[in-house]
């Protein structure tokens, strides 16, 4: 059923599809949250990164974490939080460091070279990210729903 070409190339060897204005507003975002995840995905390998990458260098834009803090920020456990960093240290884009203030901790902070490859990325989402009316409007409403649909799931 699905091509080598992944989800998005299926559906373009699928021919006429069945009318996607009938769709529930559920399936509708089902589908394009997968066609924009495996589009994000692929160009951010092209860049050299990994979507977990990103999300640990967009954490680290403000200014050096532990590994603790950055895991608690983005939902995930210390361990998947470690393989990302060390991705991302053999890669030069993190480095670590022992805090200044209590050297039983280790700070993570980006590199130069982090820091450029996070900004890269940022770009790529015009490019990939589809032309809306009022992107902005677009943006508030994912933001909503992520927000209204978090507080069920992690309330607190």
């Amino acid at each position: 059923m699905f091509s080598d070409r992944g989800y998005a190339g299926a559906m373009a060897d699928a021919g006429p599809g069945p009318d996607m204005t009938t769709w529930p507003t559920g399936r509708l975002l089902s589908m394009a949250s997968r066609l924009v995840e495996h589009t994000w995905i692929e160009r951010l390998a092209e860049a050299g990164l990994t979507h977990a990458g990103l999300i640990a260098l967009d954490l680290l834009q403000p200014g050096p974490a532990s590994q603790r803090d950055l895991a608690t920020r983005a939902r995930v456990q210390e361990q998947t939080m470690s393989r990302t960093l060390e991705r991302l240290e053999r890669d030069g884009l993190v480095s670590r460091a022992q805090d200044p203030a209590d050297r039983r901790r280790t700070l993570v902070a980006s590199t130069p070279a982090g820091t450029t490859a996070w900004a890269a990325a940022r770009t790529l989402e015009t490019e990939v990210f589809p032309r809306s009316a009022d992107p902005d409007a677009f943006r508030a409403e994912l933001l909503a729903v992520i927000h209204a649909l978090s507080a069920e799931r992690w309330p607190g």
